[in-house]
């Protein structure tokens, strides 16, 4: 399809290529991605970016050594985040996973001055020998800071800076002087949409670093929630950003009252939380379920996880009970252990999993929680609400929005949906009402809010390429083990399976050894490279960039080390299927 970028080819690359804050990079080879893990400079000193958790963003690090500059001590280091109290978490952490440098460790704010009001950035300042902990944090709550907020800072300081150097240089225009956002100055005619969507697009990639249209991020953020929410009628599929300030307050009220694809009575958008990432979600369900049932229970993480979930569930509060083959013997296990008084404080589970493609038994679980009085927690990112209905099953469904909901691999961002019919409901509620705090930068709202206007659509295509693939795949004789809803606990998928929904654009595959895994690798002509959900296949040995130091750890839990990853895209069927029979054939060569 057109809409498919080309990968770039040298590593290090953005993908996609050319795009500033693009969440994946490129890596050709499987040694590129050892080299990766091992910190090796062939490969990271031609990094352009990275995934936002684990690669710290070229702005945010020119920003933070700034930061540093401005406020260190000779020999600090420093860490930002969007609000003084995620900074004081850091700095907790620290204290825990760092004791020595207790009393060195400080909390900053850089306040900015911009004509859409003032702006703060919190910093965390510690000795350089304390990074690997501040970065732990960073990684496994994912309370990050995002790099347009970054990069729109230091915008609007070195304009200030040639202000002060050269008086009479032209101010940074404000937003009322740009035409494409004065509400004064909207298209009229229906004939220029096309043409006006195109501009809006250009003028969304290259001018938002100095001028926000700041009014328009709320209803951005509505529109968001209402689409997590499922709750999207015909008008909503066909309304802009800018359409919601038309709508009358009882017009909206009906609408958001609407029973949407969650099929979930009494679901509105104002159960929906926004956050800077899925994992920030996880980390604050965490955190919700702490608060109201207690710091001394530990948690469940049933089935093979996507690995910070399970360091949330480790590092943060108790500990808890790690179930990673996420099997019925592992609920038997489970219901043992309640029966002999244990008291739990909320399972985690993703439908399916990731990277094995796992569903487990959620009625049973479901009735576990009810008998035994603990929350569930289910991570639908792999399914996604067009697939799967896991919400009656849980207390919180959270999700990554930087996968298949945005597709175009340039922002980051995460939901949180509570169930409105569950016990704990209104406590949550409560919770979140003292507690929240919306970190999600304007800009990745509008990004979010604009890519995501095709998301059913886009998961529709992606469940088809992928099935037809899986199809391909599951009879080829160099594959031994392919991990697939369809062929993975299918009985358990097609529980939680809604009946328009698919098998989702995720699988993985292991071939016979590791030799005919790297040649497969090698020569596959697509982009390779962390994340899931793109819109283009993306590729990645999983096991490498995601268990490296464990792999004999992960692999008691079938995850193989040299297990490949493939998020399937909208490319069509022809061309996935050439190149992976062309990636299989150079094995036989």
């Amino acid at each position: 399809m057109s809409l498919v970028p080309e990968p770039p080819k040298e590593v290090g690359s953005a993908v996609p290529a050319h795009t500033p804050h693009a969440v994946s990079v490129m890596f050709p080879t499987w040694q590129d991605n050892v080299y990766y893990e091992e910190g090796n400079p062939i490969v990271t000193s031609k990094m352009e970016c990275g995934y936002p958790r684990f690669f710290i963003h070229p702005y945010i690090q020119k920003l933070c050594a700034r930061i540093v500059t401005k406020f260190g001590k000779p020999g600090d280091s420093g860490m930002l985040f969007p609000s003084r109290k995620v900074a004081e978490g850091c700095r907790e952490f620290m204290a825990r996973f760092h004791p020595e440098s207790v009393g060195a460790v400080r909390v900053v704010e850089l306040k900015i001055s911009s004509e859409q009001g003032p702006l703060s950035v919190y910093g965390t300042l510690f000795p350089e020998d304390a990074f690997k902990a501040a970065k732990q944090y960073w990684q496994h709550t994912g309370c990050i800071l995002s790099s347009r907020m970054a990069e729109h800072c230091l915008n609007i300081m070195d304009a200030n800076k040639s202000a002060a150097a050269t008086p009479n240089i032209e101010p940074p225009m404000t937003p009322g002087k740009r035409s494409r956002y004065s509400k004064s100055n909207k298209v009229q005619s229906n004939n220029n949409n096309a043409d006006a969507e195109e501009d809006h697009a250009t003028y969304v990639e290259e001018r938002y670093g100095r001028n926000l249209p700041i009014e328009f991020v709320d209803h951005a953020k509505v529109a968001l929630r209402r689409r997590i929410a499922g709750i999207v009628s015909e008008h909503d599929k066909n309304t802009k950003v800018q359409d919601f300030e038309k709508a009358t307050s009882s017009e909206l009220e009906s609408q958001r009252l609407i029973q949407g694809a969650r099929g979930m009575k009494g679901l509105t958008e104002q159960d929906v939380y926004l956050y800077p990432c899925g994992m920030s979600a996880i980390y604050y369900a965490h955190q919700a379920a702490l608060s109201i049932l207690g710091s001394s229970r530990k948690s469940v993480c049933f089935g093979f996880p996507y690995t910070d979930t399970l360091k949330i569930l480790q590092k943060f509060g108790p500990g808890c009970y790690f179930f990673g083959l996420g099997e019925d013997k592992d609920i038997d296990e489970l219901e043992a252990k309640l029966k002999g008084g244990e008291r739990i404080l909320a399972l985690f589970c993703e439908v399916p999993s990731n990277p094995l493609l796992k569903t487990p038994d959620m009625k049973r679980l479901r009735q576990l929680a009810d008998d035994y009085d603990f929350m569930m927690v289910v991570d639908e990112t792999i399914g996604n609400f067009c697939n799967v209905s896991v919400l009656p099953y849980a207390d919180m469904v959270v999700s990554s929005l930087t996968k298949i909901f945005s597709g175009d691999c340039n922002v980051m961002g995460g939901s949180m949906v509570l169930n409105p019919n569950r016990k704990y409901y209104t406590a949550i509620k409560q919770y979140l009402n003292a507690e929240y705090e919306d970190l999600v930068w304007c800009e990745d709202a509008l990004f979010l809010e604009r890519n995501s206007r095709n998301f059913e659509e886009r998961s529709k295509t992606i469940n088809e390429n992928a099935e037809a693939l899986c199809d391909y795949l599951s009879t080829h004789p160099l594959v031994h083990q392919l991990c697939y809803p369809k062929f993975v606990c299918r009985e358990y998928y097609d529980a939680v399976k809604n009946p328009e929904g698919g098998y989702g654009g995720l699988f993985s595959m292991v071939l016979q050894n590791e030799e005919q895994a790297r040649t497969f690798y090698d020569n596959l002509k697509c982009a390779k490279g962390p994340s899931l959900g793109t819109n283009f296949t993306l590729v990645s040995p999983y096991t490498i960039l995601a268990h490296y130091t464990e792999l004999d750890w992960a692999a008691q839990f079938g995850v193989s080390s040299y297990l490949i990853r493939v998020s399937v895209g909208l490319e069509s069927k022809e061309s996935l299927l050439k190149s992976f029979k062309d990636a299989l054939d150079a094995i036989k060569q």
